[in-house]
């Protein structure tokens, strides 16, 4: 049986990420690791893992009743995460609308037999891979992002990480 990867994600169109770029590229200049490619940026919601590529359509139609209500997200901090040694835009909170849209995808994905993360969501976009221990830093300005919509994404392995393709919704 062949399977994909695959998570869902708030992904970026390009005007998102020339504004992100503006306060991506500097902290990933200062933090010594791998710089994530921008065309790999994105927010990942509910993350499902390897599923039966027979069984995408089912989960597409499943996923196509799920409301989505438009929000924005504030990343105002890089952090270094130790356990998976990455450097992320982070924000101090998470709007009400992201929280029920996270909770809906993950019903959806255990529904399907997926196993849902247990751990307390936190939006964030990596910036930089196998990145060296640093301590918090505050933006100098917040990162603002306002999202209409998201995306089923691929996780494909490649040299030097992942690359990422979003599966039409």
């Amino acid at each position: 049986m062949s399977t994909k990867r695959l998570f869902y994600a708030l992904w970026p169109d390009d005007r998102q990420r020339d504004r992100l770029r503006n306060q991506i590229s500097p902290v990933a200049k200062l933090v010594e690791g791998q710089a994530i490619y921008r065309g790999d940026w994105h927010v990942t919601l509910a993350f499902i893992g390897a599923f039966p590529e027979s069984r995408i359509p089912e989960l597409k139609t499943r996923v196509a009743a799920v409301t989505f209500e438009p929000f924005r997200t504030r990343f105002d901090r890089v952090e270094y995460w130790p356990r998976s040694k990455v450097a992320c835009l982070v924000g101090a909170t998470v709007s009400p609308e992201l929280e029920r849209l996270v909770e809906s995808l993950n019903e959806v994905i255990a529904d399907l037999g997926v196993t849902v993360e247990e751990r307390r969501y936190r939006p964030h976009i990596t910036v930089v891979r196998r990145a060296r221990p640093f301590e918090t830093q505050r933006l100098a300005q917040a990162a603002v992002v306002d999202w209409t919509g998201f995306e089923l994404i691929e996780s494909v392995s490649a040299p030097g990480g992942a690359k990422y393709h979003p599966l039409k919704q």
